[in-house]
């Protein structure tokens, strides 16, 4: 399974912000998307980095209620790990686990196409496994 198929089943809607969003303005954002991270756009659309809920805690534990009057471009991640609609979920999850990160932007090409969590590609994965236990068994049942 690729990366698309993920993306035709969940859906390639993305929530974004502005990088001059305050991250008080951007847990509100997260709270009623119900994600752990939203992607900081600009104006043009162009990808600049991510503000996860690990970056908000990290830097309320350094920086305390100030964090909320930081803007998304002062706390978002600028080093993006990132797949395309071609790669396969095996190689997302291996990225994924690598990298140490839950959400992977999707580019095609220059074009932001959607984003993916861990745990899109977990279930993704799983659909896959059900699927080859169903022709194996279905294989031996008809061998028998």
């Amino acid at each position: 399974m690729t990366v698309a198929a993920i993306l035709r089943h969940k859906g390639t809607e993305i929530a974004s912000v502005a990088p001059t969003t305050r991250i008080a303005n951007v847990t509100t954002t997260l709270a009623e998307w119900r994600i752990g991270a939203v992607l900081v756009c600009d104006s043009a659309g162009q990808l600049l980095g991510i503000v996860s809920e690990r970056d908000i805690v990290r830097s309320l534990a350094k920086d305390g209620a100030a964090c909320l009057d930081m803007t998304a471009a002062q706390l978002m991640t600028r080093v993006l790990h990132t797949v395309t609609p071609q790669t396969s979920t095996a190689d997302a999850m291996a990225l994924i686990t690598a990298s140490r990160v839950r959400h992977l932007p999707v580019l095609d090409g220059d074009h932001l196409a959607g984003m993916i969590s861990i745990g899109d590609v977990v279930h993704a994965q799983l659909g896959d496994m059900d699927q080859e236990v169903d022709s194996l068994r279905a294989y031996v049942a008809g061998s028998a």
